[in-house]
């Protein structure tokens, strides 16, 4: 009988399993929190408070979310190509160290409309490249691209550390980081860019990166449905073989989806490095690749539905500190082990739901 279970529609998909993976969370983080003795909707109204109740908070709250718009276009535009790429925390990591090295060695000789660009272009430059390389070995050597992902996220943070280290510290400094770029070389900070036009919010990391991150959602968007390289991309996706039969080089599909999604990743590194330190240093990156991953899931790998799952998650790092401020008992481990079933229920337990769903449907469509 179940052969004949027609499968859930698109609304049901989208829309009804995410919000209720979210809920499955919040349920189990209600749980927690009763038993530290805390009371979970005075919790849930102190988190949203931080991060949305307060121009600061906002602000924090859409920076968070612009890593998670980079890192969760990443992993979408790799997977409409049938890959998982779990690659973004290196791929930003190397990014991030693109735009390092190009400031440390521009910013005293060219002006902030010429080294903006070429932060933003070598962000793209370093993550794509990083991305190819498991890309090729995909393509032409039969290398999964899990495995190898997963070991040059390894490899780009030591690199890192022993550039860090060994060679870009800033002479008679002992924490491992560089010295800070020119005020030219600095990405304006939002709360600067509203003073331009006389209007005064609270300072926050969030910087003109957000942007760009709506620019490449916009860009994606057009890339995999309004475009051919977006048809063969997900052609690829859909199955292999019918593709080839269609004249579609899937290794050629492999190669530029992954060199996108590097790139897109890249981006973080722009938004850390040049948006908000200003400076090279370690671990800039702090789990947002992987917390990219369920942010796709979460929104489907579409545009639209990874900006809100990023609001989501930005809304959870926000609020999360604001709460473990606010209540000296939620400690930062519990924080994180909230995020931790988000990413859980929306991520690996992404359709645990639709098998009941879909029998409840046919049931009472």
């Amino acid at each position: 009988m179940s052969d004949l279970l027609q499968p859930l529609p698109r609304w049901i998909d989208v829309g009804v399993i995410p919000v209720l993976n979210v809920s499955m969370a919040m349920i189990v983080s209600s749980i927690l929190l009763l038993v530290v003795g805390i009371e979970p909707v005075e919790a849930v109204t102190i988190m949203l408070h931080g991060a949305f109740g307060y121009d600061e908070g906002i602000g924090y709250t859409l920076y968070y979310a612009t890593n998670f718009v980079f890192t969760g276009l990443a992993v979408a535009i790799a997977f409409h190509a049938g890959l998982f790429n779990i690659g973004g925390e290196g791929q930003a990591y190397i990014g991030g160290l693109g735009v390092g090295l190009a400031m440390l060695l521009l910013d005293s000789s060219m002006p902030a409309f010429l080294l903006l660009p070429i932060a933003l272009i070598m962000a793209a430059l370093f993550g794509g490249a990083w991305a190819l390389i498991p890309a090729y070995l995909q393509a032409y050597r039969g290398s999964h691209i899990v495995i190898t992902t997963i070991m040059f996220n390894f490899i780009a943070s030591a690199i890192m550390v022993y550039l860090m280290v060994n060679v870009l510290i800033m002479p008679g400094q002992q924490s491992p980081q560089t010295r800070e770029f020119a005020e030219s070389a600095q990405l304006p900070f939002m709360h600067e860019v509203f003073a331009w036009f006389g209007v005064n919010i609270s300072q926050s990391p969030l910087n003109l990166s957000i942007v760009w991150a709506v620019i490449c959602c916009i860009g994606l968007w057009l890339f995999i449905w309004r475009s051919r390289w977006g048809y063969e991309t997900r052609a690829v996706g859909f199955n292999e073989k019918a593709a080839v039969y269609g004249g579609i080089n899937p290794k050629r599909v492999v190669l530029i989806s992954m060199c996108i999604s590097g790139a897109l990743a890249g981006f973080v590194g722009f938004n850390e490095i040049s948006g908000v330190h200003h400076r090279l240093i370690l671990n800039f990156t702090a789990g947002y690749g992987f917390t990219g991953i369920a942010v796709s899931l979460m929104g489907r790998n579409h545009p639209v539905g990874i900006v809100l799952a990023s609001l989501l998650f930005g809304m959870l790092y926000q609020g999360g500190a604001e709460l473990a401020f606010e209540v000296p008992t939620v400690t930062r481990e519990m924080v994180v082990a909230i995020q931790g079933f988000v990413i859980l229920f929306s991520g690996a337990l992404a359709y645990m739901s639709t098998p009941f769903l879909t029998r409840l449907y046919n049931r009472w469509k």
